[in-house]
């Protein structure tokens, strides 16, 4: 890895958005974070690239058995179909799933996925081996508890995978309030940020 990869900022003609098993079976058992919270963090990221018409990659395991359905959200916001995978733990061992990454044409991955430390985490490790420059959103992504998450994220980073959160990749998307994007990626800070939503409310209201 080159200091260039790390500091390459994440743009709209760079990147794409991959959201791996955000099923309502496994969201089930998350601790690591209050589920209402992870709900809008996962719709503040989804928004995110609705509004800068980012490609998008949703991929479920076994949703007609336990792991159950993608999230309804998800599917109505980026209106994708989903990559059902044949039984591939990591989605990149799916070649269905790894060629809709490489059609779009776009070598940074924006990538969350539920449960962290296995549908995040391999895939993620995967991508870097072939290199792309991974940016793994840990806060729409969940797992069974804080120590968990915590050891996922510091094999990810020794990886070489980027950390960060679904507002951190909002701001670097939009670069400057001055951009074409500004006014659409505000209204999802405002939506889904409810302080920032005050500032804004403050802000319109003068």
């Amino acid at each position: 890895m080159t200091k260039a990869i790390y500091s390459e900022f994440l743009t709209p003609d760079n990147a794409v958005l991959t959201m791996i098993d955000h099923q309502t079976g496994l969201m089930v058992g998350l601790g690591d974070e209050h589920p209402t919270v992870l709900k809008n963090n996962i719709l503040g990221l989804i928004n995110t690239a609705k509004a800068i018409g980012l490609p998008s990659v949703v991929t479920a395991s076994l949703s007609k058995g336990p792991n159950g359905p993608v999230m309804p959200e998800i599917l109505e916001v980026l209106g994708t179909e989903v990559i059902e995978r044949e039984g591939e733990i990591n989605a990149w061992d799916s070649k269905v799933y790894r060629d809709a990454i490489k059609a779009t044409g776009h070598k940074k991955i924006i990538m969350a996925g539920i449960v962290t430390d296995v549908c995040l985490l391999f895939p993620a490790l995967s991508a870097v081996a072939e290199g792309y420059d991974v940016c793994a959103v840990i806060d729409a992504s969940g797992t069974w508890n804080k120590t968990v998450q915590e050891v996922t994220i510091h094999r990810l980073v020794q990886a070489g995978v980027k950390v960060t959160t679904w507002a951190s990749v909002l701001a670097e998307i939009m670069n400057d309030w001055r951009s074409e994007y500004g006014e659409g990626l505000g209204g999802v800070l405002a939506t889904h940020t409810a302080k920032y939503g005050y500032v804004m409310n403050s802000h319109f209201s003068k």
